[in-house]
């Protein structure tokens, strides 16, 4: 069994304090706390290895170390080759740069399929194209429990499709997408296959192989690192896509795709950000690779009975309003993310109130544009959205829905 609490002390931030009481952190969805490993990671390269790349001295051959290291802890996280991995400020311009380059061979007659549930930086880089004349094709959802209408996916997938963006998970209302589904669709036709696994690395384990996908990216701060986005691509098409860069740039992969400076000190952040998922396996055999699926398979079985406990207490709160799944028996699809509106209260008003009383929580949109426009709730300020991680413990659930049956 997991335990929470046996994790928290590694967390420096979790130690803070608002009004005389531990503080809550259930804004993990817009960004984990990092545990003092990750810190000091950070700042240990800047004291003893902070230079630029490829010199002939000893801090830059300790920084093209450290590059190397976060390649192959990336590849062990996602179950890829370390140069199948892709740094860069975060998941969005990535995402940009991706788009350009394959943009690059699309043009009028061609078509890219997007969704409604998504986060907008899977939605806005393929919208970009339509200024090439491609065509975007948007999947709708079901209102009612907030999941992908997966027959208006396969009738939006034809043969002049040549992407399929979709999400793994939402990052808004924290259903899991059958992203495997997508990427079949999306090979049936010969079309490229992107996926947004922003959300949902934290919660589970990912194996890129397994999956199939082309493409996938993720942000390195939604798994207790740095603010570092990851993209992975299969080889073949990292170099067969031509991406824009300087020209001195490396022509080789990943290299190719990593434009300018990176982030070396951040990179020595998400090894440690890795490693300490990895610290979690309980000793699995196999190396990290196999650490890091036994640590994730016990974090979402744990946050499992956490939206157990969430939700039924949710449900349970009079003149709150629920978006997303909500029958225990469906758990499997979804993170233990939710969003909610509480009657007589703005949402912003919410979390106001929340944050006064020690409870960090996001409310708007979170950039799922598309999703909170289809809720109708966009006009309204959006909803509140109630996003755990595994350290986080099943007192501060109490104490959240304790608050909000004080404030409804």
């Amino acid at each position: 069994m997991f335990d929470p609490h046996a994790v928290r002390a590694l967390f420096p931030a979790l130690a803070q304090e608002v009004a005389g009481r531990p503080a809550v952190f259930f804004d993990g969805p817009g960004g984990t706390q990092v545990p003092r490993s990750v810190i000091e990671a950070i700042a240990g390269y800047l004291a003893h290895s902070n230079a630029n790349t490829h010199g002939a001295f000893a801090t830059s051959r300790r920084t093209d170390e450290t590059i190397a290291a976060a390649h192959q802890a990336m590849a062990d996280l996602l179950g890829c080759a370390p140069e199948e991995t892709v740094f860069g400020p975060n998941m969005t311009t990535l995402t940009f740069a991706l788009s350009r380059a394959i943009g690059r061979d699309l043009g009028p007659g061609d078509e890219i399929v997007v969704t409604r549930l998504d986060h907008d930086a899977n939605v806005a880089p393929w919208r970009a194209l339509e200024e090439r004349g491609v065509g975007i094709r948007e999947v709708d959802v079901d209102v009612e429990d907030c999941t992908l209408d997966m027959a208006d996916l396969a009738a939006k997938v034809n043969e002049r499709t040549r992407l399929v963006a979709v999400g793994y998970a939402s990052n808004s209302v924290g259903t899991i997408n059958d992203a495997a589904r997508a990427v079949e669709l999306a090979r049936g036709v010969g079309a490229l296959s992107f996926v947004d696994a922003v959300h949902y690395a934290p919660h589970g384990p990912i194996d890129v192989r397994a999956l199939g996908c082309d493409f996938l990216a993720c942000s390195v701060y939604k798994f207790f690192g740095p603010h570092i986005g990851v993209l992975y691509g299969k080889a073949e098409h990292l170099e067969r896509l031509r991406p824009y860069k300087v020209r001195p740039a490396s022509d080789a992969g990943p290299d190719r795709w990593m434009t300018g400076t990176q982030n070396h000190e951040g990179l020595a952040g998400v090894t440690a950000a890795v490693d300490y998922l990895a610290s979690l396996g309980g000793g699995a055999a196999g190396g990290r690779r196999a650490a890091l699926v036994a640590a994730m398979t016990a974090i979402k079985a744990y946050e499992r009975t956490l939206s157990e406990q969430l939700i039924s207490g949710l449900l349970r709160v009079p003149g709150l309003t629920f978006y997303g799944i909500r029958e225990p028996e469906r758990f499997a699809w979804r993170t233990p993310t939710v969003s909610l509106r509480l009657e007589g209260r703005a949402p912003r008003e919410l979390a106001e109130a929340l944050g006064e009383r020690g409870v960090f929580a996001w409310d708007g949109n979170y950039y799922a544009l598309s999703l909170s426009e289809r809720l109708g709730v966009e006009p309204l300020g959006g909803m509140v959205r109630i996003g755990l991680a595994h350290y986080n413990t099943a007192e501060e659930v109490d104490y959240l829905l304790e608050v909000l049956g004080g404030l409804g």
